[in-house]
């Protein structure tokens, strides 16, 4: 029996964020190939996003495109994207563990009557079960689940699963769907003020450089952020840094901050404190650079540089700017 899969689509500037070619890559890897796939995409003016959407793997795209869902708003988006579940009854939904999915995934949940499975990294076949890994005790293991029923509710930790390619096969097809909600909204989204470290959002970053209490001060910072935008990545923090005042908590990676998953994260100035590790362990490159070599994060680091990273990461940014200019 075919079984239906929903994908929440995230979108920010304009675009399309790469989390939700993710979400639907970790749809693929657990269905089969008789099974739909559909995506329902939320926003005001997204209507050419919906046309980028239909050239991947899906049978259909739900469109809600209203004025109301500008910004976004966890009442008016569970209330819309609820009306659509109860329309399409998915027997799973996929969605990226972004603030957004971490957010609307429980409330969704709680509509579906569902299970839920947060932070996923992989998934896996074996037999007639669908195997889900996530890290627990802060990165320290990793668990294996799976659901006992349907429908499954699951957030897909950014940059840990190959984002889905285009498809060979007709678009797929756009409906547009009219919210006919009327939630009484306790909350009113004014204005949004973005905090972020440049271009590039820090969880889908491929390249972070990190910078800890090492960087002495804000202007510290300055040399990371040229090596950073010079290699297409984000600049991130320890909560040191933060609470000394170098930079503002939307930088902060560790377990009271975002977690991420580059392909190479480079440590200035940290020592590498057990809460940052819970959130930049699960990098596939780790370099460390810092002055004292007994240094915990040099235990966890591929390469390690002991040296001052005020010498260093100049030295490294002039070499990467030879190599790829």
């Amino acid at each position: 029996m075919s079984r239906t899969f929903l994908i929440i689509a995230e979108h920010r500037d304009g675009k399309l964020r790469q989390v939700t070619m993710e979400a639907l890559q970790a749809a693929i890897e657990a269905s089969e190939h008789d099974d739909r796939i559909s995506a329902v995409l939320i926003g005001s003016g997204v209507e050419p996003l919906a046309d980028e959407l239909s050239a991947y793997p899906l049978s259909e795209i739900h469109l809600l495109d209203e004025d109301q869902f500008l910004t976004y708003n966890p009442e008016t988006y569970t209330a819309a994207l609820g009306g659509i579940i109860e329309t399409v009854r998915p027997d799973g939904l996929f969605i990226g563990h972004t603030a957004m999915g971490r957010d609307i995934a429980p409330a969704l949940a709680a509509k579906l009557q569902a299970g839920q499975l947060s932070d996923v990294i992989a998934i896996e076949k074996i037999d007639d079960s669908v195997l889900f890994t996530r890290p627990v005790y802060a990165g320290k293991a990793l668990e294996k689940k799976t659901f006992a029923q349907y429908p499954w509710v699951v957030t897909v930790r950014p940059n840990n699963f190959i984002a889905a390619s285009r498809s060979d096969h007709p678009p797929a097809s756009i409906t547009r769907v009219v919210s006919t909600s009327a939630t009484p909204l306790r909350t009113i989204v004014k204005d949004v003020v973005r905090k972020t470290s440049g271009k590039v959002d820090l969880t889908e970053a491929k390249v972070i450089v990190s910078g800890g209490r090492g960087v002495k001060s804000a202007d510290g910072f300055k040399p990371l952020e040229e090596l950073a935008e010079l290699l297409g990545g984000a600049v991130g923090a320890s909560r040191g840094a933060c609470d000394a005042g170098y930079c503002d908590y939307a930088l902060q990676i560790g377990q009271t901050g975002k977690v991420v998953t580059p392909e190479i994260y480079i440590a200035c100035g940290i020592s590498g404190a057990i809460q940052h590790l819970a959130g930049m362990s699960g990098s596939r490159v780790i370099i460390a650079i810092n002055k004292d070599p007994e240094a915990p994060i040099f235990k966890v680091a591929d390469y390690g540089i002991v040296g001052d990273l005020f010498e260093v990461v100049p030295l490294l940014t002039q070499e990467f700017r030879k190599v790829l200019n």
